[in-house]
Order: structure tokens, then sequence, then C-alpha cells
């Protein structure tokens, strides 16, 4: 089981369930680059069952919740940028 879950106090977490073992990986957002370094340090490390293509989809789910934030916040400039076009004409 792959989730993606956004805290109450800012920060986020990707979780990944594998057999037995839960993988839970918290961080800021802004930090994404070093939450991806973390992802490869783990899957370089022979000592756990975290391979590659777990730190590939975990990559995978982190660049589709971005992209799911880019989208919001276009949107909301869009609606913004709208809402002052409105206003300018009335």
């Amino acid at each position: 089981m792959l989730g993606f879950i956004e805290m109450k106090t800012g920060k986020k977490q990707l979780i990944l369930n594998k057999g037995a073992e839960k993988y839970i990986f918290r961080y800021d957002s802004g930090c994404e680059g070093q939450l991806l370094d973390c992802l490869a340090g783990q899957a370089a490390d022979r000592r756990t069952d975290f391979d590659w293509f777990d730190a590939a989809v975990l990559s995978f789910k982190l660049t589709q919740s971005l992209m799911g934030e880019a989208d919001e916040i276009l949107h909301k400039g869009i609606a913004d940028a709208i809402q002052v076009l409105g206003d300018d004409a009335g």
C-alpha cells in the first residue's frame, strides 16, 4: 500500500507498506530534493528490503503530488486574475 499524507502541522509524509515492513518518510514542503536523496540512500542500503523499485514508486507519487499542488496554484492564479479583470471592468 502506498500513501501520501499532508499533516496539519504543515509536514508531509509518504508511506509504503511492503510486506510486514512499513516505510514512513516525513518531510517539510520545499524539501522534496532532500527526500529524493533520502529515498536513494535507503535504496542503496543493503540492510533493508527497500529497493530501487520502491524508491521509484515513491518518487513517482511525490511527483504526482507536486503536479497536483502546481495545478491548484495555477487554477487559483487564473481565478484570481479573472476576478481582478472583472473588478477592473466594473
